[in-house]
C-alpha cells in the first residue's frame, strides 16, 4: 500500500467503495480497465484533486474495472501498485496530491483503488494543463472554471513558501519582464496560453505566486524578486575554496551568490565545471580521462539543498565549501514531514517547499521528483567516486563528497 494520506483522512472501507462502483462513473468515480495510458490516469487525479463540483469528499479511480462496472480481471501486483503510486511525486502532477493507493477484493473482483483527496492548494495540474470532472466526463478547465479554483484555497492551512510576504507588491518587487519571457512560457503550455487570455493578475494567482489581495508569495519574491535578499537575508550560496583539508587554512575563493533562485543556480553550475578538475588515467594500454568529482552528482546536491533548505527562520546560507579531499554542502533546516534517517533517499518524499520545487521544474532545474539521490550514487560509483556522506545534525543536512 502506498500512503499519502493526513492523519485525519482514511482510505474508504469495502462497502463504500463498492457503493461506488454500483453508482458507476460520476464527478466522484472513474473506472479504467487497464494502465496502459498513465497520463489519464494523471488527469483523473488531478481531476479528482480540484474538485470542482466542491463536494469536499474524496475521489476514486478503479483500476480493474470496465466502463459498464463488470469486473476486467487485470492483475494487481506489487509492480502496478508502486507504479501507481508513484503518480503523485514523479512531478508531472503539480502541486502535489493528497492520495493513496492499495489493492482491494470487493466482491469477485480485485481492484486498484486511487483515493484522492480534494487539494487545499488548487488548480492541480498536470504538464500545466487544468484537469476536472464534469459529471461522468473528465475535461480541461475552462479560464473561469480555473480562477473559481483558484479562490477555493484554503491559505491559513498552506506551506510557508505559498504566504505573502507583507511588504512586498508586484509593481516594486518582481521583475514582470522575467515572469512574463521565461516564467510564464516554462509553467504553462503553449496552447493554454493561447486559449485563456487572462490578464497578469490572474495569471499570477493561478501559478501560486500572489495572495488573494495580489500580494506576492515566498515563492514569487525568491523565483522573481529583484531583491530577494532584502526579503529573505539568508537566500545565498556561499561558496568557500579552501587550501588545506580543514576549516582553518587559507581560502583560496571566496563568493557570495546572490539574486534570484534560478540565478543561483546558473552561476553555481558555472562556478562547480570551473573547478572540478581533469585527472588522466594512465593505467591500462590507453589513456583515458576522469574528473576528480562527477559534475551531475554535486549540481544535484546542490539544488536539492537550494529547494528542501529552511526560508522561513533561519538567515544561514546554503554552504558550498571545496577542499583538497571533498567537497561539503550544508544546508539549513532539518529532514520533513514523513522524511526521517532511516527512510531518507529510499522513496519517502516529503517538501518543505513544494511551490518553489514547482517552480524550479517548470523552469528545468528538474526533471522529475525523487530521483536526485538515486542519481547522484549512479553518478558517483561511475567515476569510481566513494558514496555520499549524509549527516542530520539539528537543523541542519549536511553531505560530503570525497575527491576520486
Amino acid at each position: 500500500m502506498s500512503h499519502c494520506l493526513k492523519e485525519n483522512e482514511v482510505m474508504l472501507d469495502d462497502a463504500t467503495l463498492i457503493g461506488l462502483i454500483n453508482g458507476r462513473e460520476s464527478d466522484r468515480v472513474e473506472f479504467t480497465e487497464s494502465t496502459d495510458n498513465l497520463d489519464k490516469i494523471r488527469q483523473a487525479v488531478c481531476a479528482f484533486a480540484n474538485d470542482l463540483p466542491n463536494h469536499k469528499q474524496p475521489g476514486v479511480i478503479f483500476i480493474g474495472i470496465r466502463d459498464d462496472g463488470s469486473c476486467a480481471g487485470i492483475n494487481i501486483d506489487d509492480a502496478l501498485l508502486k507504479k501507481l503510486g508513484g503518480l503523485r511525486a514523479d512531478g508531472k502532477i503539480q502541486p502535489f496530491p493528497v492520495m493513496v493507493v492499495d489493492k482491494r477484493q470487493l466482491g469477485d473482483c480485485e481492484v486498484a483503488v486511487i483515493q484522492v483527496e480534494p487539494s487545499e492548494n488548487p488548480p492541480v495540474k498536470v504538464d500545466g494543463r487544468c484537469w476536472i470532472r464534469v459529471g461522468p466526463r473528465r475535461a480541461q478547465a475552462t479560464s473561469e472554471e480555473e480562477k473559481r479554483l483558484t479562490e477555493k484555497r484554503r491559505w491559513g492551512n498552506l506551506p510557508f513558501d505559498m504566504s505573502g510576504v507583507p511588504t512586498a507588491s508586484i509593481e516594486h518587487d518582481l521583475d514582470m519582464e522575467k515572469f512574463h519571457d521565461e516564467y510564464l512560457p516554462s509553467a504553462v503550455s503553449p496552447e493554454v496560453l493561447e486559449e485563456n487570455q487572462r490578464d497578469t493578475k490572474e495569471q499570477l494567482k493561478a501559478l501560486r505566486l500572489v495572495t488573494p489581495d495580489l500580494t506576492p508569495t515566498v515563492t514569487a519574491i525568491l523565483m522573481l524578486g529583484k531583491t530577494p535578499r532584502r526579503f529573505f537575508p539568508g537566500a545565498y550560496i556561499q561558496f568557500l575554496r579552501h587550501d588545506g583539508v580543514e576549516d582553518s587554512y587559507s581560502i583560496k575563493d571566496a563568493q557570495e551568490i546572490s539574486g534570484t533562485l534560478p540565478e543561483q543556480l546558473h552561476e553555481l553550475d558555472r562556478i562547480l565545471k570551473a573547478n572540478i578538475s581533469t585527472l588522466v588515467n594512465l593505467s591500462g594500454e590507453t589513456h583515458s580521462l576522469k574528473q576528480n568529482y562527477p559534475y551531475l552528482a554535486l549540481r544535484e546536491l546542490v539544488r536539492n539543498a537550494v529547494i528542501h533548505r529552511n526560508y522561513d527562520s533561519s538567515n544561514t546560507p546554503t554552504r558550498v565549501y571545496w577542499f583538497p579531499d571533498r567537497v561539503t554542502i550544508s544546508a539549513p533546516g532539518g529532514l520533513y514531514g514523513e522524511v526521517t534517517p532511516r527512510n531518507f533517499a529510499k522513496g519517502a518524499t516529503s517538501y518543505r517547499n513544494p511551490t518553489i520545487a514547482e517552480a524550479l521544474k517548470n523552469m528545468g532545474f528538474m526533471e522529475r521528483f525523487g530521483i536526485g539521490i538515486p542519481t547522484v550514487e549512479r553518478e558517483l560509483k561511475a567515476n569510481g567516486n566513494p558514496p555520499a556522506e549524509f549527516d542530520f545534525p539539528d537543523n541542519f543536512v549536511n553531505v560530503a563528497v570525497k575527491a576520486r
